[in-house]
């Protein structure tokens, strides 16, 4: 450390540690309540699984934006929400309490407005999965957090796996990535007994961007981005289905890409229609396998052995073991973000690899990158 380490002061040869910024709480505000992801990750579960915001004290949850005063209402005894917590607006919120960050619950739609809006008044944001709707959007984003000096990240479950990081850690070990088949999904929103405010912007082509194609194809998208370090795909290519109508009529629920590289060829599954929930990735080299299993098992097979051994997959070390510790150590400058699962440089890639996908299922042919920017 030297003299312009933040918390560190230099006297002499003594050095005097100062209190660190990232000792007090990181205080969060949530923009909006019609995600139904939003009850997790306050009160806790697999999406944050060091616990929920509501019940750390490395959080403090100082403000809840929803335009819907009603949703509020009916939320705040579920969520443990207090009245003074409520804002109608992201401005009026800012003008009072001024968060550390904002945690966004909006449809995929509303994301855009909100970093533009967070980024002018200097609010870090984070963000349920997918980043956005449309490359152009992405993009968007990414021009108002460069411009307004402000982090974007963006959160999947899949991140906090310990199997992903243990699958990426032995890519080299397998002979390099050549081949990766990601499977994502569940039986469906309207089987799992969606919340009526999650399913109506859930199943609408405006609000999410697609159906299954954009809310568990993104994960495949991610998690093949940062394995191949942020490459640009050569093509990507989709066929979708919609095996139930009378539920989604307007979405497909059922998703099939393909994303070619150079070097490499990836298969993304993003489908409501699994008999029971699933979020499992395959990674084939030259010479063997790594098949992650569930959030913490791993079966790793070599050329030269007879069949794949099962292990537990290491912990994941802290701050990269739940969304909201990695937050604030990226806000706290204690680590870089770029190249991340969460990063907005990943995940404009990302959104550039859904979109492709989106017109390749509407025209029945495979779709060059990169795209052109802006359409």
């Amino acid at each position: 450390m030297d003299e312009m380490t933040p918390g560190v002061l230099r006297i002499g040869l003594t050095l005097v540690v100062a209190a660190s910024a990232a000792a007090a709480p990181l205080r969060v505000a949530i923009i909006g309540l019609n995600h139904g992801h939003v009850s997790g990750f306050l009160n806790g579960g697999a999406l944050v699984p060091a616990g929920g915001a509501m019940k750390r004290p490395d959080v403090q949850v100082v403000a809840v934006v929803e335009p819907d005063r009603a949703l509020f209402d009916s939320s705040a005894e579920r969520l443990h929400l207090t009245p003074d917590l409520y804002f109608a607006s992201i401005s009026g919120m800012a003008a009072k309490v001024h968060p550390d960050a904002a945690l966004v619950f909006t449809s995929t739609y509303g994301h855009t407005a909100a970093v533009e809006e967070c980024a002018k008044l200097g609010i870090h944001v984070m963000m349920e999965k997918p980043l956005a709707v449309s490359y152009k959007d992405a993009l968007a984003m990414m021009k108002a957090a460069k411009a307004h000096h402000v982090h974007v990240l963006v959160d999947y479950e899949t991140t906090w796996y310990a199997s992903n990081k243990a699958a990426y850690d032995l890519r080299e070990e397998i002979g390099g990535v050549r081949k990766v088949v990601v499977r994502d999904g569940h039986q469906g929103p309207k089987l799992i007994r969606t919340a009526p405010s999650f399913f109506s912007w859930l199943t609408d082509p405006k609000l999410d961007g697609a159906g299954a194609l954009y809310d568990f194809g993104c994960y495949g998208a991610d998690l093949m981005t940062w394995l191949m370090h942020g490459e640009l795909p050569e093509s990507v290519s989709a066929v979708t289905r919609r095996f139930q109508p009378e539920y989604y009529p307007r979405v497909d629920d059922e998703a099939e890409v393909t994303v070619a590289y150079k070097t490499a060829i990836a298969t993304l599954q993003g489908s409501w229609n699994w008999p029971f929930a699933v979020k499992d990735m395959d990674v084939y080299g030259r010479t063997g396998y790594v098949k992650t299993i569930k959030s913490g098992q791993i079966e790793v097979r070599k050329e030269k052995d007879a069949e794949g051994h099962v292990t537990q997959a290491a912990a994941l070390a802290t701050p990269y073991d739940d969304p909201l510790h990695y937050l604030a150590a990226v806000i706290h400058g204690e680590i870089q973000e770029d190249g991340s699962l969460s990063s907005l440089e990943t995940n404009v890639i990302v959104s550039e690899i859904l979109d492709a996908a989106r017109r390749s299922a509407g025209t029945g042919r495979a779709i060059s990158l990169p795209l052109a920017e802006g359409k």
